[in-house]
């Protein structure tokens, strides 16, 4: 966190900050996916707007209700996909409707 502000943020490839909080700006539906991806579907994709401003567009996870923009969200790590014949586990990030304060 930047001092005097209480967004949290991770920084990436040692080059910048970047918030892990935003809403959902933009979305769509998933129901035939691309090579590699098909266990998943559906599944939600969307345009992300972080509190720092920025556009991210990333899968939409643990998803128990209809998805509408403006919707508040934060980052999270999941698994993507299992890769090649040893079966290694790629984690990549994703974005969860937010946790609510108090609903821990």
């Amino acid at each position: 966190m930047r001092d005097g502000d209480s967004s949290p943020l991770l920084k990436l490839s040692g080059q910048h900050e970047t918030a892990l909080q935003g809403e959902v700006y933009s979305y769509t539906l998933v129901r035939e996916p691309p090579q590699g991806f098909a266990a998943q579907a559906p599944y939600y994709l969307a345009l992300v707007r972080l509190d720092d401003g920025q556009l991210i567009t990333a899968q939409l996870t643990d998803v128990d209700s209809e998805v509408r923009i403006g919707d508040p969200v934060e980052m999270v790590t999941r698994k993507l996909t299992t890769d090649g014949a040893q079966g290694i586990i790629v984690y990549g990030y994703k974005f969860r409707p937010a946790i609510k304060t108090g609903d821990k």
